[in-house]
């Protein structure tokens, strides 16, 4: 499979950041993973190779438009097989970042590639987020919860002054419920808005939920 690593890198760009020569080997190297490892094993779908580096690499990287400093822990809520937080771990080697599943063979996949990757600053947790407590400055979700529920989880999970983004669309225009969801997340105390991601980002037109939480 053929390496893509600017598309990640302008994923990268167009989010506020940037990637380094190491970085992009990581990247390569867990999309290489995906390919010969998460798609057999059905983290993915068999049709999902040819775009493992806009769909999915890519795709991740575009999370961190919610935040212009690297945030101290990350919470990537019903990760599957790393996605969005093993890329966002690459990106941030400052950041801890918590793989979240409640699967126990996604888990077992996703502390295989992490040593692989030699990633000291992720930790696999089998959990569901249900049962987790604590408060991060970052949460993450990439379809993994009803977008409708994501303002009662982002507000439970995240510390004052934190940040959410949840992947929303993947369509030319954002979902019906967008503007429920976003006022459901006022009424929660936070502050929500759309961000739209740009055709030539990705293979076509995407829409995250950022919301942030007030400080006191």
């Amino acid at each position: 499979m053929e390496h893509d690593p600017a598309q990640a890198a302008s994923a990268a760009e167009w989010a506020g950041w940037a990637l380094d020569d190491h970085q992009l080997a990581s990247l390569a190297t867990f999309a290489d993973w995906l390919i010969d490892e998460a798609i057999p094993a059905g983290g993915l779908g068999p049709n999902e190779a040819e775009r493992v580096w806009v769909r999915h690499v890519a795709d991740s990287l575009t999370f961190a438009a919610g935040w212009i400093t690297q945030p101290t822990e990350v919470l990537d809520v019903g990760t599957g097989v790393g996605l969005p937080g093993i890329p966002l771990a690459i990106l941030w080697p400052d950041s801890r970042v918590m793989l979240l599943d409640r699967g126990g063979r996604r888990t077992r996949l996703l502390e295989r590639v992490v040593r692989i990757l030699d990633l000291p600053n992720v930790i696999v947790t089998r959990r569901d987020v249900d049962d987790v407590s604590g408060q991060f400055d970052g949460v993450v979700f990439r379809g993994s919860v009803p977008a409708k529920r994501t303002p009662e989880v982002a507000r439970r999970l995240l510390a004052p002054g934190g940040t959410s983004v949840v992947g929303l669309s993947r369509r030319s225009e954002p979902p019906q419920s967008a503007d429920q969801i976003i006022n459901d997340a006022g009424a929660l105390g936070l502050d929500a808005s759309l961000a739209s991601v740009p055709d030539y980002v990705l293979d076509g037109p995407a829409w995250l939920l950022v919301m942030r939480r007030q400080s006191p």
